[in-house]
């Protein structure tokens, strides 16, 4: 029950980090000598420090082989400035602090969070990982070998491989098809030199933003960072970073990914979205919220409520720059995969010919206004949402205007959003599951591509 409430509200949310009567504050903005842009913002309330960092250009979407950008990333706190990854972490343990480093699509992130009488220190190693990683090959091989055995467990976890092959079926070859821990193929080719080389190209000041917020005197910030990050160096000039066009599926893309011992079967169904910042995106949250976004959503209620199909169902937009995509994902067991499917798409079509009530608009719109995260305090998150809105170039006011927008958003406007994108002739559904004990179920809706879950790769 708290896991379905719980997906709902990270669901409803999933355009909308922030929001509130509160407004996020406008930070502070300056540059180093080297061209790092840091915005900050102080905040005095606790004696925290919260830093997030984004470098653009240098996530998966743009790693030329899957899954290298966060296994570089991951390897950046495996060891730098002549300490082994065991000493690093020892370091940030001894100061009761968080330093993380990871691969998004578009960018690759630092996390860095302390008490503000640790951040000198903190920085110190931060900037040590990021400017002077190891890259040792035995480390590597760990790394590499970690991820390869995470691929076999997620294949034998449905729910998490039910998410890997919706995105390669959506995707294809497009870099959004990329898999941040990688392939079979793709990791059993890399080499330690692949990393070092991705460090070297796409890592710099340049293609950098910082955002700090917390307890720490804007002097105090500038003298910590010119000694720490001030040093970073771009040694060539970045890859361009730019997505190719989205690609929409045209007719029905259906893949059933046989799994012998599955119990429970499990499915994603993707229709195309819009970008972030899109002039839809009030109206959207609105539509989405009904319809799988919280608890009382019409396939929450439909499919667990009223059926007892599942103890967990949600449907989000996910959006990138420029475009993005509408997905929802269930499961079930075996033999009732296709009455859940029945249902998922009666309610896409109910949806898309009747749209929602007038009742109904009103509750969603309650909802969204009612339910103010309780991370606008958190100062990590504030960081983030800097970065987030300057990467997308939203503007720092963009959430209250957001807010607004969805007060105001009518029946029409949110009808709309379902008869624009919901489709019964062209979407990507994946299915994961015992094919002997399923297949029957599924003919109705089409002719589906069977996979062998227990085969390389997705």
């Amino acid at each position: 029950m708290k896991k379905a409430i719980l997906i709902g509200i990270i669901a409803a949310f999933a355009i909308l980090p922030l929001c509130g009567a509160n407004s996020l504050p406008t930070p502070q903005k300056f540059k180093l000598n080297n061209g790092l842009t840091v915005y900050y913002l102080q905040d005095k309330d606790l004696p925290l420090v919260a830093a997030r960092m984004l470098v653009k250009g240098a996530g998966t979407a743009f790693e030329p082989a899957e899954g290298l950008a966060n296994l570089t990333a991951a390897l950046m706190l495996k060891g730098a400035a002549g300490k082994t990854a065991v000493q690093v972490a020892e370091d940030i343990d001894s100061l009761g602090a968080a330093l993380d480093i990871s691969a998004a699509d578009e960018y690759m992130n630092l996390s860095a969070s302390c008490l503000a009488e640790h951040f000198d220190r903190l920085m110190g190693i931060a900037a040590d990982c990021m400017l002077k990683p190891a890259f040792s090959p035995e480390e590597f091989e760990k790394e590499r070998q970690n991820r390869i055995d995470s691929l076999k467990a997620a294949k034998d976890n449905p729910g998490q491989a039910v998410r890997l092959y919706f995105r390669k079926a959506y995707f294809g070859t497009h870099p959004l098809g990329h898999l941040a821990g990688g392939t079979d193929t793709s990791l059993g080719a890399m080499t330690v030199g692949q990393v070092r080389d991705y460090y070297r190209k796409y890592l710099g000041p340049q293609q950098a933003v910082l955002a700090v917020a917390g307890d720490i005197e804007p002097d105090r910030l500038k003298q910590v960072l010119n000694r720490t990050f001030g040093k970073w160096q771009q040694s060539v000039p970045a890859p361009a970073a730019k997505l190719p066009e989205f690609p929409a599926p045209h007719g029905k893309v259906l893949i059933l990914v046989d799994k012998p011992d599955a119990t429970q079967a499990y499915f994603g169904l993707g229709f195309p979205g819009f970008g972030m910042g899109d002039d839809i995106s009030a109206a959207a949250q609105v539509m989405n919220t009904l319809f799988g976004g919280r608890f009382t959503s019409w396939l929450n209620t439909e499919l667990r409520i009223k059926r007892g199909l599942t103890y967990g169902v949600s449907s989000s937009f996910q959006q990138w720059r420029g475009n993005g995509i509408f997905n929802a994902f269930s499961y079930t067991k075996n033999d009732q995969i296709g009455e859940m499917l029945d249902i998922t798409l009666e309610l896409i079509a109910k949806a898309k010919k009747e749209g929602f009530g007038e009742e109904e608009i009103q509750s969603a719109r309650n909802y969204i206004l009612g339910q103010f995260p309780p991370t606008l305090e958190n100062l990590g998150a504030k960081a983030r949402s800097y970065l987030t809105l300057d990467f997308y170039g939203l503007g720092f006011n963009y959430y209250d205007g957001l807010l607004e927008r969805i007060g105001k958003i009518t029946k029409p406007q949110a009808d709309a959003v379902a008869g624009k994108y919901f489709s019964d002739q062209n979407f990507v559904l994946v299915v994961v599951g015992r094919a002997e004990e399923i297949f029957a179920q599924l003919a109705k809706f089409g002719d589906f591509k069977i996979k062998k879950i227990g085969a390389a790769d997705f």
